[in-house]
């Protein structure tokens, strides 16, 4: 039978099969590079000659047929594993897409270990269809972020390979043979409908409540209107022709069982778009198939595309790979993982300090794990033991600071040496060193930042930061502008401003031990866990800045008569600024290289206080503190105050008595009494974020006990740790040992809230209040028998706290009561900033 030609569209029509081909010979921007022409330039039509018998016809096209399909005759599941990331250069590389290669690297890795020098790899493929959207930068910018993360392809955009080429942009031609292969067997056809003939279609479906689709206007249309259609010049389409009742059936390894309808979810779907440029579904179904993709792990997102992408695969007799389409990452409002959120690529968590091996670590935990509660593992350690068939369908939490928990685990595996490397970037990065800096002070810079860092930091960049915080310096200009309630606590007790004076009086006259200039890492190098000799000097031996600091702390606390806590919070104040910080020698030390004449820090940029500076604000500082916190308080002040205080109290209970009788709520009152509680003073002696919960912190509280007691808070977001180190508090310490998140909490500390719980602040003891005491309320019997707590099962099983809760509450002053009854300790009545408050 004859065959028509229609050569003005580049089309041919064969009568007795349908439209054979299709492509518009208008010039199209979808370059193919390799060939180095114009997608519609290829020859402008997908026959070259036309045959006057059908049946040489047909076996003329499969002999210009020479698409290969390496899985094919094959089952993928049985195939060394090549794995492929396919990302759009649209944009950076962001956490679900940096994950979704990581777990296709991890199978292609394990694979060639199980089958050495066989096919398994890892294939990079650019899908770049997106012709308005896709840019060279983004492809390098995507291509440099994999590196980083250490995720090194087999096969690339960057390289030759038996199947390439690896951007769909220069894949062009092979799409042309493939879907002349289609089009040619009557699986595809073309499609005139208009934009508004679309539209009009959709409308009317959806005001009848079908679901919009192709209704198959041009599916079985008559050859010689298409053949009047083309030409006219009219564009076309070309759709997938969806066998009737046809259904695609996967076995997703994450989702298990998953099928589709086709013929009532799509309809016939479009391959070519008007002006040539093939579609994403095509592009991709060709690409796995000629690729010898075996497995397809990517986002949920893509699932519904697995119907189309299974349809031209099975039309292509083209085996389908294997499916696992993981969950969402969402953010911590379970809502999809966005830039709201914060940092969401990886270039960004490169800048931010993130180590390439923590972020691997941790992208594989969302959504996977190996079946242990261990959550760090080396690069290698991963290869071994991820599967697939442990990667959860549930979405999955980015979790910041498991992130920095992860990365400052990783930090702590690395040497120094290597720490020191990345952190320069930072404080390069930052500003911190003059742009060029790179001599021996520029290394001794880096190192001693590092090394004051290495054990809090959690990424690298919080080195830089500390470093920058250690060389400023925080003490506030005046007494009265101190804000810290730890810090206005302890100049109150007296110390600060004697010991104050002694620094100050030693700098000026020389005696004050400072860092030496000829050895300025000693602080982080030397061993200084040696008996301390009575000058600045030990055993002998060169001077040691080190050793000189303790030898002037033992001297400065035998001519003060102090010592301990009084002593060191004190010195830390005065020399730092701040009551909390790393080993004083080294923030010192550090502050000497920042302050030397040929420092290589920027030290206007970083704003660096030297030490002069320092005593010449501390002396302005102490002029302003009071006179009577000018000196620790005497036995006879403490005495006195107390008795004052006796005074009032009795003074106060005269005027009640002859005050008009009121009603006691200790009348009324039927619950427990407030002895089953054991209330006690504590100082909190350490303070962490936990791991798992971003509303907790971890403490440690000093109760007087063999051991500090280990209490988890949800303190997170109302307090920073640094303000809670040293503090004093009530705890409420007979409550059951139990696990917060994993965390050993025993015990509870007590704080006064508002009314909407928008501010929550400490209950605190007196400052001279003895740590380990309990705390009593005027009116109930603390002694013998009746007085002791009850036990800890007691209080769980009998809800005691529950139903005490009620009536522990914050005054008008702020002070916490019970009843109406203060909280009491040896040095008076406990108190908070929070009038009218909660207790709990």
């Amino acid at each position: 039978m004859a065959l028509v030609a229609v050569a003005t569209r580049g089309g041919v029509l064969r009568k007795n099969r349908g439209f054979v081909a299709a492509f518009s010979t208008a010039p199209r921007t979808f370059a193919t590079k390799k060939a180095g022409v114009p997608f519609g330039a290829l020859n402008g039509r997908l026959f070259a000659t036309v045959e006057s018998d059908t049946e040489a016809s047909a076996a003329a096209v499969d002999d210009d047929f020479d698409v290969v399909f390496p899985l094919q005759g094959k089952r993928s599941e049985e195939c060394p594993p090549r794995m492929r990331f396919a990302p759009s250069p649209t944009g950076s590389l962001h956490v679900g897409g940096a994950r979704t290669a990581l777990y296709n690297w991890l199978v292609a890795k394990k694979g060639q270990l199980d089958f050495p020098g066989e096919d398994a790899g890892f294939v990079l493929r650019v899908e770049d269809t997106d012709l308005a959207r896709s840019t060279k930068e983004s492809e390098e910018s995507v291509l440099a972020d994999l590196r980083w993360l250490g995720l090194a392809w087999d096969e690339g955009p960057d390289m030759e390979g038996e199947r390439g080429p690896y951007r769909q942009s220069e894949r062009g031609e092979l799409y042309q043979k493939v879907a002349k292969k289609l089009i040619d067997e009557g699986i595809a056809y073309p499609c005139f409908c208009t934009k508004e003939e679309l539209e009009e279609m959709k409308a009317k479906q959806e005001a009848e409540g079908i679901p919009p689709r192709y209704d198959g206007t041009w599916r079985d249309a008559d050859p010689e209107l298409v053949k009047q259609k083309m030409e006219e010049g009219v564009p076309y389409t070309i759709r997938f022709k969806v066998p009737a009742g046809a259904r695609v059936v996967i076995d997703d390894a994450v989702r298990g069982t998953v099928s589709w309808d086709a013929e009532s979810t799509v309809g016939d779907f479009i391959l070519l778009r008007s002006n040539g440029v093939p579609v994403y579904n095509f592009c991709v179904a060709v690409d796995d198939a000629t690729m010898g993709i075996t497995t397809v792990i990517r986002a949920e997102e893509h699932l519904t595309n697995t119907l189309r992408q299974g349809l031209i695969l099975d039309a292509l007799n083209a085996p389908r790979p294997r499916y696992a389409h993981c969950s969402l990452i969402l953010g911590s409002d379970t809502k999809k993982l966005s830039k709201r959120h914060g940092a969401t690529s990886c270039n960004q968590f490169r800048l931010d300090g993130f180590l390439p091996d923590a972020m691997i670590n941790y992208l594989a935990l969302l959504g996977w794990n190996d079946g242990t509660d261990n959550e760090i593992f080396t690069r290698d350690e991963l290869v071994d033991a991820f599967g697939v068939d442990r990667v959860v369908k549930s979405p999955s939490i980015f979790d910041m600071d498991k992130l920095k928990w992860i990365n400052s685990q990783h930090l702590k595996m690395m040497s120094i040496e290597e720490v020191a490397e990345l952190v320069k970037e930072q404080m390069d990065s930052l500003g911190i060193l003059e742009e060029g800096a790179d001599g021996v002070g520029a290394r001794n810079v880096v190192f001693a930042t590092t090394a004051l860092a290495k054990q809090m930091m959690e990424t690298t960049q919080d080195a830089a930061t500390n470093a920058q915080a250690v060389l400023g310096y925080g003490l506030p200009e005046s007494f009265d502008k101190v804000v810290d309630a730890e810090a206005k606590s302890m100049i109150q007790v007296g110390h600060f401003f004697p010991i104050a004076q002694a620094l100050i009086k030693d700098f000026e006259s020389g005696s004050l031990p400072q860092p030496d200039p000829a050895d300025p890492l000693a602080p982080f190098l030397e061993d200084i866990n040696q008996p301390i000799e009575e000058d600045n000097k030990v055993g002998g031996t060169a001077y040691s800045y080190p050793k000189a600091y303790k030898v002037h702390m033992k001297n400065l606390s035998k001519e003060l008569g102090v010592k301990g806590k009084n002593l060191f919070h004190p010195l830390r104040l005065a020399l730092t600024g701040e009551m909390s910080g790393q080993d004083v020698t080294k923030q010192m030390a550090l502050l000497g290289m920042a302050s030397a004449e040929d420092t290589c820090i920027d030290t206007e940029k970083v704003g660096v206080v030297s030490t002069e500076q320092r005593m010449e604000r501390l002396k302005a500082f102490c002029e302003t503190i009071p006179e009577e916190f000018r000196a620790p308080k005497t036995k006879e002040d403490k005495t006195k105050a107390k008795a004052d205080a006796k005074a009032a109290e009795e003074a106060a209970q005269a005027n009640a008595a002859a005050a008009p009788a009121v009603v006691d709520p200790l009348d009324t009152y039927d619950g427990p009494p407030i002895t089953a509680l054991d209330i006690r003073v504590g100082r909190i002696t350490k303070v962490w974020e936990h791991p798992e919960a971003d509303k907790l912190f971890c403490e440690e509280v000093d109760l007087g006990e063999d051991e500090p007691r280990q209490i988890a808070s949800g303190l997170r977001p109302y307090m920073n740790a640094e303000d809670m180190e040293g503090r004093m508090v009530l705890v409420l310490a007979n409550l059951k040992a139990r696990k917060m998140l994993g965390f050993p909490s025993h015990g509870m500390v007590l704080c006064a809230s508002n009314e909407d719980h928008t501010e929550v602040k400490f209950v605190s003891p007196p400052v001279d209040a003895k740590v380990g005491e309990r705390v009593t309320v005027p009116g109930f019997d603390f002694e013998g028998e009746e007085g002791n707590p009850f036990a800890e099962n007691k209080i769980g099983k009998k809800k005691i706290f529950e139903k005490l809760a009620p009536h522990l509450v914050t005054n008008e002053f702020g002070s916490p009561e019970f009843l109406g009854r203060p909280f009491l300790t040896s040095a008076g009545v406990c108190t908070s900033p929070i009038e009218g408050g909660n207790v709990a």
